[in-house]
């Protein structure tokens, strides 16, 4: 009688157990039993220091931090060189989609490399999380629900750069625009916010990716008298355009430079005695609080320098990324992309930050100035903060060519 009166209820609690315990896995589910992260960068090349082992480094804390494991199955990172060549870049992506099985490709200097991964992970359907790259076409015209710019655009950086150059007087640019699409991206959104704000565009020469003779641009942008000879360009020309510049006697005649793009990498390979008094605008400056420092501090330990906005944001993202999969319990593309943008991203490198509908992460940013050789207190204390910018000013509303933006 009681083995008879027992033995229902404890079958329907084993029933219960049962299905509760399938349920869980059916949602818990990783494809191919590992989480696969591939970091597409420049190992070698002119964007390597900013970029290269740096990333690779910062995306590697990211998954020791988070344990190795995320719903029970491990995290693994794979490397790969694009040698800032589209078609490179975009190969290596499709054998690491369709072979390899990576689940999340981050990085990729240079926009000509970002969006034709971008390509790839769309065809793909796999995710894709740009952090070197600036031009907003990722999130404009070009946007994705697969793919997600994580640091900077270049209106951003134009907003925290020219306007406030221009508010101090600067009211006539003449650009020194790399000539790929990032440059003339940055140099379009900088010139709309100088005419905007009353200023001047006098004109623009743009050189080719990595030229190794600059002098010829430099002695036109002089010649223009422009009061600000903007430079719409990254690593490497934006180095050496300024150290040029500093060759040509064009501080001294009067004129001065406003980097649109420069990072802490950049800074510290020119020296404060050339790049004193140069305004930037930057995502991250590991010396800002407590918590940069400490990340930044641990980041140093690895690598004996400190990391650029660039790196900081791979972590970042990375982490993010890993915090959605355990929430979602999967890590479908989709489902996980959408966790992504539900929840704030509120950490050492990023304030007040979203990643809104159109996958750009908005965040605060932060106007600085190169301090001079007798203004730093030890290593690579390097800037002055001047003022912090809101990612609502800065990043400025969702492109209406975006069809994931709300209308």
């Amino acid at each position: 009688m009681f083995d008879v009166m027992f033995d229902r209820p404890f079958s329907m609690l084993g029933a219960l157990a049962g299905a509760m315990l399938a349920s869980t896995a059916a949602l818990a589910q990783v494809s191919d039993d590992v989480v696969k992260i591939g970091v597409l960068t420049d190992m070698n090349g002119p964007a390597s220091t900013p970029t290269g082992q740096g990333s690779v480094t910062a995306a590697q804390m990211a998954i020791d931090d988070f344990g190795g494991k995320v719903l029970g199955k491990p995290i693994s990172v794979i490397v790969g060189d694009h040698q800032l060549k589209a078609d490179i870049g975009a190969s290596i992506a499709r054998r690491w989609y369709d072979v390899d099985q990576v689940d999340l490709i981050v990085d990729v200097p240079v926009s000509a490399v970002g969006l034709a991964v971008q390509n790839v992970a769309n065809e793909r359907k796999r995710l894709f999380i740009t952090h070197s790259t600036g031009a907003t076409d990722f999130h404009g015209k070009f946007c994705s629900p697969y793919a997600m710019q994580w640091v900077f655009d270049t209106r951003a950086l134009a907003v925290g750069t020219a306007r406030e150059v221009v508010k101090r007087g600067g009211d006539s640019w003449f650009f020194i625009t790399d000539d790929y699409a990032f440059g003339h991206s940055l140099e379009k959104d900088a010139s709309a916010v100088v005419t905007k704000n009353g200023g001047k565009v006098l004109g623009a020469v743009r050189p080719p990716f990595a030229t190794p003779d600059l002098s010829s641009f430099i002695l036109q942008a002089q010649a223009s008298k422009a009061k600000i000879i903007g430079i719409a360009a990254g690593p490497p020309n934006n180095m050496n355009e300024i150290k040029t510049a500093g060759e040509f006697g064009v501080f001294k005649a009067g004129q001065r430079m406003a980097a649109l793009l420069a990072l802490i990498t950049d800074i510290h390979s020119l020296g404060l005695p050339t790049a004193q008094g140069l305004l930037l605008t930057t995502s991250f400056y590991w010396d800002m609080d407590d918590k940069t420092r400490e990340w930044s501090k641990r980041y140093f330990a690895k690598l004996n320098r400190m990391p650029t906005m660039w790196q900081a944001g791979v972590y970042s993202s990375v982490i993010h990324y890993l915090n959605a999969i355990k929430e979602a319990g999967t890590d479908d593309p989709l489902k996980v992309a959408a966790k992504m943008r539900e929840k704030p991203i509120e950490d050492f490198f990023a304030r007040n930050g979203k990643l809104r509908e159109d996958n750009l992460m908005i965040h605060d940013l932060m106007l600085v100035q190169v301090k001079s050789p007798e203004e730093s207190k030890y290593p690579w204390d390097y800037y002055k903060i001047l003022t912090r910018i809101s990612g609502q000013d800065a990043f400025g509303p969702p492109d209406p060519a975006c069809g994931l933006a709300k209308k």
